[in-house]
């Protein structure tokens, strides 16, 4: 199936940063600042609050969701509804959150270069493997399996 491999791809690497978004609420407030979430959310996890967990587990089950579609469209598993729309739009929001990588303003300072650079150059990846799969793979989208 065109598409396969770069479809995959996104999908373990949605793994791997929906694990490591899990990893941050069980390191604490320590991870949450060596992975540059700010030092408002890992004062807030000092604290006690959920917020910063809520927050972060949201983002790991939304992660979660992309690579299930990803290896849906691939052919693994459970083929998701509505592939080609939410495909589109997993790329365009990653692509999109690479992006701001070009506005600085928007960054913490301690946030400004390392950490913007870095997540914005993952982001560009995953967001650049989830449009080259969807791509290769868009005729085979619209296709129904049949029992």
């Amino acid at each position: 199936m065109a598409g396969r491999f770069w479809l995959i791809a996104a999908a373990w690497m949605s793994i791997a940063a929906s694990l490591l978004h899990i990893a941050c609420i069980i390191g604490g407030p320590d991870w949450y600042r060596f992975f540059g979430a700010g030092e408002i959310l890992a004062q807030a996890a000092e604290r006690g609050s959920l917020v910063p967990a809520i927050m972060t587990l949201i983002i790991a089950a939304i992660l979660a969701v992309w690579a299930l579609y990803a290896f849906g469209a691939a052919g693994i598993g459970w083929r998701p509804p509505l592939a080609r729309t939410a495909l589109c739009a997993i790329a365009a929001v990653l692509l999109a959150r690479a992006a701001l990588v070009f506005v600085p303003s928007l960054w913490a300072p301690e946030q400004w270069p390392a950490f913007a650079i870095s997540t914005s150059a993952i982001c560009g990846i995953m967001g650049g493997c989830f449009a080259i799969g969807l791509r290769q793979a868009w005729p085979n989208l619209s296709k129904r399996k049949s029992d």
